[in-house]
This record gives structure tokens, sequence and C-alpha cells, in this order.
């Protein structure tokens, strides 16, 4: 057996994996799982707690120590960021994407870099809460004499003392050329940037450094989603995938961006992935929307089990209320069921007051939003499709499965679970020669498309999504 280290961080949790390659397969074993969301600090704003993460990475690293692992990797969520000053030292928090501090700031980039350069040069779907935009809104003077490193490339530097950018995450900052893969100097200017912000770039299954214990650390596909997509097990190119967590990422792998005015219109974006490929997907709400919920009624007392909740979910009217899950009023932590109870308030529909027609309605509308997805994106693409992966811990979520088979007319294969730290595993055992293709790690859980496609039809339509 050949070991390798996935460290593989989520916006809500984060876990240590061990994986063992043996007779062509990847065997993952989770070492450490601790929390990561982020947290209210004095002042205001919403931080990640960077000192406790890495704390946490370094208790699991040592935890595999007697695997005498060939090499680490690292990913994580995007776009969030750390400023190391010239001493190589962390300069402040690290703050989340949910945190407000951007709002503003796509008007501001808009009076020097119009819509259209900007998706022509990144090709990357507008967000509020993108790089580009978090850059912007820092103090006069913060970003002189500072490199900004991504969260897994800041935790590579906590390892190796290494500075460098994998491009997989950089690709969602809108900062990279999504054409050339790299950093786009006329973005950087234009944004008022200071040059020599952003580090060199890195490929997945390039040698960073060596971590505490002579251990190498590897650039994997940084990114989870790209984690998570270079582990998907489909062969040929008539695929959507659904990387489903606390986001649902759902959309294609390409062999080039496609940056037409339609693609832009459509607010898709361009990612890139392992070998030169590209994530053309599209970014919507996931199973935030459900975890907010759990979280607001566990408070409130509420003896809520997850398995039970889904069972009574199923057992509601279909379509009874249908919300669109890309709403930003869905985007910062709070009170889920009482914003989802607004928004069908809102549009006339009824109000969902317990929470199995709460889920019920979280679970129609996330699988609209899926099969939205992948319906736009392959008519972009000029694609057809004959099958849905859908990865991550959503593929758990049998109901959820079940509708996205349902909306998308398709049948949905779910698995693996653990999608983003088998990607990370598959890099690094492809880099020390022991694995040349993804393995089928895990058996499949196969979801056949039933049910009315014309009630999802005009159940799309109340959310303008048909």
């Amino acid at each position: 057996m050949t070991a390798f280290v996935a460290v593989d961080l989520g916006a809500t949790s984060g876990r240590v994996m061990l994986g063992r390659v043996r007779e062509g397969t990847i065997d993952l074993t989770e070492i450490r799982r601790f929390p990561t969301g982020p947290r209210e600090r004095p002042g205001g704003g919403l931080r990640w707690d960077f000192e406790e993460l890495s704390g946490e990475v370094l208790a699991g690293l040592r935890e595999c120590e007697s695997a005498e692992p060939v090499s680490i990797g690292i990913d994580s969520w995007a776009v969030d960021y750390g400023l190391v000053d010239s001493d190589g030292r962390l300069d402040g928090d690290v703050r989340s994407y949910r945190d407000p501090r951007t709002e503003g700031m796509a008007r501001r980039l808009r009076e020097r870099v119009d819509d259209e350069t900007l998706y022509g040069i990144t090709g990357l779907q507008y967000l509020p809460f993108n790089t580009i935009y978090q850059l912007l809104s820092e103090p006069e003077g913060r970003l002189e004499h500072r490199t900004m490193l991504l969260l897994p490339d800041l935790l590579a530097h906590r390892l190796t003392g290494e500075l460098g950018a994998e491009v997989t995450n950089a690709s969602t900052t809108a900062l990279l050329d999504a054409t050339t893969r790299t950093w786009s100097a006329e973005l950087v200017a234009k944004a008022g940037l200071p040059p020599g912000l952003l580090p060199p770039l890195r490929q997945p299954g390039e040698r960073i450094g060596t971590a505490p214990g002579g251990v190498p650390v590897l650039a994997v596909a940084s990114h989870d989603t790209a984690s998570a997509v270079a582990a998907v097990p489909a062969s040929g190119d008539r695929f959507g995938y659904v990387s489903c967590g606390t986001w649902s990422l759902a959309g294609l792998v390409l062999p080039a961006p496609v940056l037409s005015p339609q693609a832009r219109a459509a607010n898709f974006t361009n990612e890139a992935g392992i070998d030169g490929t590209v994530r053309f997907l599209r970014n919507t709400m996931g199973l935030w929307l459900l975890s907010e919920s759990m979280k607001v009624w566990r408070a409130h007392g509420r003896d809520t089990r997850l398995d039970d909740v889904l069972t009574a979910a199923m057992r509601e009217p279909a379509f009874r209320s249908i919300v669109d899950a890309d709403d930003p009023v869905f985007l910062p932590p709070g009170d889920m069921p009482a914003r989802i109870a607004q928004a069908c308030r809102d549009s006339g529909q009824p109000v969902p007051e317990t929470p199995p027609q709460v889920v019920r309605t979280i679970l129609e509308s996330l699988a609209l939003a899926h099969a939205n997805s992948l319906r736009t994106a392959a008519g972009l693409a000029d694609r057809e499709l004959d099958v849905v992966h859908l990865v991550g811990g959503g593929a758990l979520n049998e109901p959820l499965c079940r509708l996205t088979a349902d909306a998308c007319g398709l049948p949905v294969l779910a698995g693996p679970v653990e999608a983003s730290a088998l990607g990370n595993a598959f890099v690094q055992a492809r880099a020390a020669g022991v694995l040349e293709e993804v393995p089928a790690s895990t058996p499949l859980a196969r979801y056949e498309p039933e049910g009315d496609p014309m009630a999802w039809r005009r159940a799309g339509e109340r959310v303008g999504q048909a």
C-alpha cells in the first residue's frame, strides 16, 4: 500500500483523510474531522479562525505519520485569502466570503472595467464575493508589500514557507485569464492592485515544498470543486456533474472556455480543471439552505433528525412551494426557514410552516436549480447529455438525488461522497506514478427519472427556470 494525505476543507467542516492505494483503487480513511464555519469577530465581520484551522490540520497530519505518507495535498473552498507580509507572517484575519464588506465593490470595478471585458478575460460568473471584489474592499494601502494567498496556498505556506497560487483556485479570483491560464496584468492594473500582490502560479501535481517531518507537500486541484470533478467516475464527454455540498456546482467538463455573450448573460463560469480542462458551470446555493434550517430548528429545541425530516418531507405534496435557490437573501447565515417562508409569501405561494414542508421546498428548489444549470450549460456548449454524476455530500441525500433525476429527465449516478478528498489523493497518486486513471473506489447509486416532466416545467416557471 502507498498512502497519501488529503486535507479537504469545506465551508462547514474540514477533514484530514488518508488515501491508501492498493490494487488500482484508493481507500479513504477519515483521520480527523473538525468544524470550519466563519464567526463574527469583535468590530464586526465574518472571519475564519485560521490559527484554529491550521492547528486542526497539523494535528491531523501528526495522526497520519505512522502511515508514512508519500505526500500531502490541500484543497478548500475558493475565493478567500490571507495577506502575507514580507517577513512571511499572516497580516490580519482571513475574512469570509459571506462577509458583507464587498457591497458596492462590483459597481466600483465597473467604473474601471466593463462587464464584457471582465468576462472576456476571466470567463467568470459574477458573484458578489469573488476575490477581486474582496481585494477592492481592503483599506487603502493594506495591499502594499503583501502577497495574497488563497486558503489552500496559505496553509501550504504555513507548512513549507513557500509562496504560490495553484491554478484551479486562482481561476476563481476574477484575476486569471481563462484562455492563457496566467494572471491578467490588464485586470491587475485596471483594478488598481499592487503588481506584486499575486504569487507565482502552480499546476496540480507540482511539488511545493516539505512539511515538518519531511513529507513533501504537493499542489493538487486545490479548489475543492476542481478536486471533486477530477474524481467523477465518468467516461466519454456526454455527462454533466453536480458537486453538491454547502454549494451546488453544476456543469460540464470542456476542453476550452466558453466566453460568448450568451454564457455571460447566463452567468456561467469557466474555471480551471486538471490537465488543461475547463469546468464550465454555474455556482448555485446548495445544502446550505438545509443545514442552516436544521441549525435554527435545533436552536429552538426541536428534536429534528435529518433522516426523519427527509422522509417526512417526501410525504408532503409536490410543488406546493418553490423558491429561487440563488436569491441573495439566502446567502448570509441566519433564520433560513423564515427567509424561505417570506420568499413564498412574496411570490403568492403557500407558506411552508413545518420542517417537512420547508425541506420539501428546499429539495425541489435545489433539484430545479441543478436541472436548469445543466440544461443551460449543454445548450451553451452545444453538447448532449446522457447522464448526471452527483458527487459530494449531497450524494447521501437520496430524496435530492431522486428529485434531481426527475427534474433533469436523466439518470443520476450518485457518488463518491468524499469526492474532493478522492480527487485530491488521485492527483498525488498520479504524480507519484502509482495511478493513471481515477479509480472506481466506491459503488454508485443509480436513480432513474420518474414523474411528470411538465409538472417540473410548470414549477420552474414560478422562479424563472423553465
